[in-house]
């Protein structure tokens, strides 16, 4: 058993389910963001707060059906989401800032000294 195995042996079904979690919610919140405002950064930083706001709503309705709020859980989810949302755009295209030039067909003759 390797370094990789003893690891994976350490951490709780729960906080993998939760990271798991916060990688859905964090690549909808970037997606959805990216796709509206076209902005990494903004992507980002949205992709982040819905694993975080996904981690608290689930913790509340835990403590609201009779469990109680684990702060771990919280964080694992928020934690999905920080992961995601840096990798997303290592693998996106980036735009090209100044495209081919077009050719502009003059007003008239007397300006291009024709």
């Amino acid at each position: 058993m390797g370094i990789v195995g003893f690891a994976n042996a350490q951490i709780p079904e729960d906080k993998k389910l939760h990271f798991a979690a916060g990688n859905i919610a964090g690549a909808a919140g970037y997606f959805y963001s990216y796709n509206k405002h076209q902005d990494k950064k903004r992507a980002i930083i949205t992709g982040i707060c819905t694993a975080f706001a996904a981690g608290v709503m689930k913790e509340f309705s835990d403590a609201t059906f009779g469990g109680y709020v684990e702060l771990e859980d919280v964080l694992a989810t928020t934690l999905g989401g920080i992961t995601i949302t840096t990798t997303i755009p290592l693998f996106q295209n980036k735009k090209k800032k100044y495209g081919p030039k077009k050719y502009r067909k003059p007003k008239s003759k007397r300006k291009c000294g024709i």
